[in-house]
């Protein structure tokens, strides 16, 4: 990777690097736990893009495991850069005068083997363009939802966010509800969490909070898996997760800014759709 980086985004990618190295090792804990050997695979990759000779777009690392308890999840790292199509500028914050850009980020979606043990996404990114700012957020997708694990998931998610500001938790809980939600469908993605953009001003402070939800979600998710992946299923509820993946797979081609944003800076195409389930069932 040759991108230059200066320090916010040096800082900013190691954080995310290693967010990802602490996700993958406690993920790859409870398959053993569960007695499986699954590990992540890892890929890397280089952006390509026209007038970019090899390396200098950036890129990134795909990971995905396939275990007895994560059927399929992918943790993704990128550090990329260059300059947005012009059209496409128009909709990034920042960049409809110069469409230079930066951005390095983790992505993580988790499919899970158990209907009982909830899917779940969570993503944290800082760009650059005439501006600088942070995104992400996280949110809990139960086929079959508890309120025990919805409760947990909010309370902490609230907890981290409380830290911060007190207006955080309610503005971007909204954010959320709003965002992960199928107007086709007429159903929310899942039980929600939190969403944010567009997080500029004190690079300080924003990348302190972005931090946080990471450490969070690390916090609150793996003890909802440990909770539920030995619990017994029948066939109604596999056809049930089957159906609900269904759902967020229309989410993420339809409507995801993600899975777009990829798609039009030149990606890698295994990564960006990564997010989408083994096994999904349409009636």
């Amino acid at each position: 990777m040759m991108i230059a980086l200066d320090p916010q985004q040096a800082a900013a990618r190691t954080w995310f690097e290693s967010l990802r190295d602490r996700i993958c090792a406690e993920f790859t804990a409870i398959e053993r736990e569960a007695g499986s050997d699954a590990n992540f695979v890892y890929t890397p990759w280089e952006r390509e893009a026209e007038g970019l000779a090899p390396g200098e777009g950036g890129g990134g690392v795909r990971g995905v495991m396939k275990g007895k308890v994560f059927e399929k999840v992918g943790v993704n790292v990128s550090t990329v850069g260059g300059a947005f199509a012009p059209e496409f500028a128009k909709t990034i914050h920042g960049a409809d005068e110069n469409p230079q850009f930066f951005a390095t980020g983790i992505s993580l979606v988790a499919h899970m083997a158990n209907p009982h043990v909830p899917a779940v996404h969570m993503n944290t990114r800082f760009l650059v363009t005439t501006k600088r700012w942070f995104g992400g957020g996280a949110d809990l997708n139960p086929p079959l939802p508890y309120e025990e694990d919805t409760a947990q998931f909010h309370d902490t998610l609230k907890s981290a966010c409380d830290a911060h500001d007190p207006e955080h938790y309610p503005r971007f809980k909204a954010w959320a509800d709003e965002y992960f939600y199928i107007p086709h469908r007429q159903v929310h993605r899942g039980v929600g969490g939190i969403f944010y953009d567009h997080l500029e001003g004190d690079f300080d402070a924003n990348f302190a909070f972005t931090r946080a939800v990471g450490d969070t979600f690390l916090a609150a998710y793996p003890p909802i898996v440990r909770r539920r992946m030995g619990m017994p299923f029948t066939e109604a509820d596999t056809a049930r997760m089957l159906e609900w993946r269904g759902r967020y797979a229309e989410f993420n081609l339809v409507y995801d800014r993600g899975t777009l944003f990829g798609l039009k800076t030149g990606g890698n195409i295994d990564a960006i759709l990564m997010s989408l389930p083994p096994l999904a069932t349409w009636s």
